[in-house]
């Protein structure tokens, strides 16, 4: 019997759309990456020349209308992210995007809506640390009862700290630091306590390092916390100026004991013992932290399309995620509570 195979078309080849590239192309056996997209002639030629793509488009809605793709895969910024995903439901392709679904909560709300039109489509916003090993495996224990019920939870993101700044370009784009990287936090802690409805939420932020955001009225850290309507809770760090790396963990409390994952931000299981002590590397970025992931991630949507299987993240869970990240920011500028 013949294997069913997804043809993905890929818009955006960036540092992350080239990761995503190589995993359709090389390590997804059921996906067949079959055109790109990029206004760059140099990632157009990186693509032919790497991964022997086949097609290639300087504009998106050409791509879109191509009939040989079944899907396109978005790593494009992030004002684009809701539109293109109601251009490729329109166009008949299956989707799936990088997170987050918007920076605007209307425009979230849309896409759902327009979604709901093509129920024969599928449409998926990655949050990639749901497809992490050790996440799904807190997960299973949760489910399984080990820590009783789960009431709390902590959450972070840490970058590592970048001497050149050169984030900060694309800072006035990201939506601040809440939207940009809390929202990761946001979506596990509803995942992990079952998804709760969020009904308020309180933060507070500072600009250690990076002295260019003030004026953007972002900022390099910042500590929120979320309340949830069945009494759970969950709190929340940020920062882009970690010292030692790239510094992802979460911890779940439940009324019978507490899961953490990722506490020691560690790059494998070497330890260097010299006249600094005894010490271990850390992941630089979260592409060391979650590279699996986001293979896994790619092999769970390419699955769930092409054998009508349920995604584990909706487009809802993406819309609210997002409501609660633009509601933590409107917070940290307001030094206001913020009901949801």
């Amino acid at each position: 019997m013949n294997q069913k195979i997804l043809t993905i078309g890929l818009a955006g080849l960036g540092r992350l759309g080239r990761r995503y590239a190589e995993n359709l192309a090389r390590n997804v056996p059921r996906a067949r990456l079959a055109a790109v997209c990029s206004p760059l002639e140099e990632e157009i030629n990186w693509a032919r020349d790497t991964l022997g793509v086949e097609s290639s488009y300087s504009d998106y809605a050409q791509m879109l209308a191509d009939p040989a793709l079944d899907a396109v895969f978005l790593v494009t910024p992030t004002s684009l992210h809701a539109n293109q995903i109601e251009q490729a439901l329109d166009a008949g392709k299956h989707v799936f995007c990088e997170k987050p679904l918007s920076l605007e909560l209307e425009a979230c709300q849309r896409t759902v809506a327009h979604a709901a039109r093509y129920p024969q489509l599928r449409a998926m916003v990655g949050f990639v640390r749901h497809f992490d090993a050790s996440y799904r495996d807190a997960k299973a224990q949760i489910e399984a009862g080990v820590i009783g019920k789960p009431f709390m939870v902590y959450s972070q993101t840490a970058d590592l700290l970048d001497p050149s700044g050169a984030f900060v370009k694309f800072a006035p784009t990201s939506g601040g630091l809440f939207l940009d990287c809390s929202v990761h936090d946001v979506d596990l802690a509803r995942w992990l306590l079952g998804r709760p409805k969020a009904i308020r939420a309180y933060a507070s932020g500072t600009v250690a390092v990076y002295d260019e955001l003030k004026a953007l009225g972002d900022i390099d850290n910042g500590v929120a916390i979320c309340e949830f309507e069945n009494g759970c809770m969950a709190m929340f760090h940020a920062s882009r100026t970690q010292a030692h790396g790239h510094d992802t963990h979460t911890d779940i409390t439940g009324t019978a004991g507490k899961l953490s994952i990722g506490r020691n931000p560690r790059m494998d299981r070497v330890e260097i013992a010299d006249a600094r002590g005894v010490r271990s590397l850390s992941t630089p970025s979260f592409f060391e932290r979650f590279g699996d992931a986001f293979h896994a991630q790619c092999l769970h949507f390419v699955d769930a399309v092409l054998d009508s299987t349920p995604f584990d993240l909706t487009l809802e869970d993406a819309a609210e995620a997002t409501r609660i990240a633009i509601a933590l920011r409107q917070s940290m500028q307001t030094h206001q509570p913020v009901a949801l």
